[in-house]
């Protein structure tokens, strides 16, 4: 491996090939061990990289790679749908790698900042100081600018031993223990070559870190509450390109699938009303108000609403069987660029033709829709993202004293990435957050995936993609609180910052023990019986030389 060091473009090289396949990691192919080795040959050369600067390149690299690998369908919407020209539009994707590379770019070339300066060894390195360089770049990019988490590492575990502590950790933390996963195996590379007798122990502490999230998957952290519902959630399959060219056939199409037949809640994708409510042909909404009352269905819409000609939010509206004022929920956390332009930046959205943009936000906690005895929280497409958002609401209601949401629903429209690996990936996000809250979770979207998924992640019923249809099932809704949703991401930081704590005072102390020999402690490994640090670094730095 010395051939790397000698040549550092060689490194990087690899760095952005193994980013790259670690998005095969996510849905639909769900290839998680493939992640760890990843990033266990991502820490392998953060390792051995003679300097922070070249650490932080490594890093850079492995995210573009990943970034770029795990969201090249942001081109299909620019280009096909928002008329972007493609060499604009294959850049856009570009620099949006890039953006994604540089978090940990950051994180890890502070980390190899911190190996030099407190002369840890390869070992307390590895299981110290990058796992939590690494989950702390995946926080960061998670709410940085509004944040963009779609391809966070922990969401490749929501079938692996490691989904068991979401509940606890939330999918930042599942990323620290794959992370941790990784530092194991690449320990075990390492000591291989040395110290063979060592290498049971991390495999035994790997084992262990997987078994436990067996044995925490098996925890019921919530329990059932009222009857379950029958529900009828709609996939109308709408062209992203005639949507809003033919509104009335949209209309028209969604008035006769929800119109279709009864259900205790029957459910519309996002937008598949696309017009304001000011626009619809008289008593449209009327008439769906009075068939919610005659069939004893409640229904819940996707429409955009204009509340004033300057202000107008992305919205569901909720009809119930018993009548009264209607339900509406408002996004709270929206797409830059596609549902809120930063400032500044309208002459790139001006690029591409974007109908509905710059919505307004709703608010951060707001009121479940309530179906009989069961309460529906909707999240609208892209606020599925952000699984602490939806825990905060959860923990708001039971902060108060009031009912808390039973059932998640995520309305969405991924039409606008055509036939890709969005659409997968959006299903396993959504799974992620029912292990994180304990919840169910149902899906209506405009091509999928529209489904049904229980509270322990697994996928009862699915419609097909690209497909207009209707899911017809039931769900239980769920009730009590996760560590997760109780603590949110505190936990994971909290344990990021007890990680890189224990490696600081093991490396004191290493420093501490080795004077009274005569040493400076530079030349220790920091207790973990590993090779020299400080001779790692030279000889490093020796070779590229």
């Amino acid at each position: 491996m010395t051939i790397l060091f000698r040549r550092p473009l060689l490194g990087l090289g690899l760095a952005l090939l193994a980013g790259a396949l670690s998005s095969l990691a996510m849905a639909p192919l769900s290839l998680w061990p493939l992640q760890t080795a990843a990033l266990a040959l991502l820490f392998y050369l953060v390792l051995r990289s003679p300097a922070p600067p070249h650490a932080a390149r490594i890093g850079l690299a492995y995210g573009s790679g990943a970034g770029i690998g795990g969201i090249y369908w942001l081109y299909i919407s620019m280009h096909t749908y928002g008329e972007m020209a493609a060499p604009l539009a294959a850049l856009a994707v570009l620099l949006m790698g890039l953006t994604l590379g540089v978090f940990p770019a950051l994180t890890l070339g502070a980390a190899a900042w911190l190996r030099r300066r407190w002369h840890s060894g390869d070992a307390l390195t590895l299981l110290a100081i990058l796992p939590p360089a690494w989950a702390l770049s995946e926080w960061l990019r998670g709410w940085v600018l509004t944040g963009f988490p779609w391809i966070s590492s922990g969401y490749a575990h929501t079938a692996s031993p490691l989904g068991g502590y979401a509940p606890l950790l939330g999918v930042y933390g599942v990323g620290l223990l794959a992370a941790l996963l990784a530092a194991l195996l690449t320990l075990c590379f390492i000591l291989a070559r040395s110290q063979r007798n060592r290498v049971r122990w991390c495999l035994t502490a790997a084992i262990a870190l997987l078994g436990a999230g067996v044995v925490l998957g098996l925890v019921a952290w919530t329990t059932p509450v009222g009857r379950p519902l029958t529900v009828r959630l709609l996939q109308g399959n709408v062209g992203q390109d005639t949507k809003f060219e033919h509104i009335d056939a949209s209309l028209a199409l969604y008035d006769a699938m929800l119109r279709s037949g009864p259900a205790d809640l029957i459910a519309t994708p996002e937008t598949a009303v696309p017009t304001f409510p000011s626009r619809l042909p008289l008593n449209y909404l009327a008439g769906l108000s009075d068939y919610a009352r005659q069939s004893g269905s409640a229904l819940l819409l996707g429409m955009p609403i204009d509340d004033s000609n300057v202000v107008y939010t992305n919205s569901a509206i909720g009809f119930s069987a018993s009548g009264g004022k209607p339900y509406r929920y408002d996004k709270h956390h929206l797409v830059p660029f596609g549902e809120a332009t930063p400032t500044g930046l309208h002459w790139f959205v001006a690029l591409m033709a974007i109908p509905l943009g710059d919505f307004a936000r709703g608010a951060l906690v707001q009121a479940p829709f309530e179906v009989k005895d069961q309460r529906i929280l909707p999240n609208i497409c892209y606020e599925d993202l952000f699984g602490e958002e939806i825990a905060d609401q959860l923990a708001a209601s039971h902060a108060a004293g009031k009912a808390d949401a039973s059932i998640l629903l995520n309305m969405s429209n991924l039409a606008w990435f055509g036939a890709s690996t969005a659409i997968p990936q959006h299903l396993q996000i959504s799974q992620m957050r029912t292990l994180e809250t304990g919840r169910p979770m149902l899906r209506a979207t405009n091509t999928g995936a529209t489904a049904i998924i229980d509270s322990a992640g697994h996928i009862h019923a699915q419609l097909p993609p690209n497909q207009a249809g209707i899911l017809a099932g039931s769900v239980q809704g769920m009730q009590g609180v996760t560590p997760y949703i109780l603590l949110g991401n505190s936990s994971m930081l909290s344990l990021c910052g007890l990680l890189l704590a224990l490696a600081w005072i093991v490396s004191r102390r290493a420093q501490r023990s080795a004077r009274p020999a005569g040493g400076t402690g530079a030349d220790h490994e920091g207790g973990d019986g590993g090779k020299d640090s400080a001779d790692n670094h030279a000889k490093n730095t020796h070779n590229d030389a």
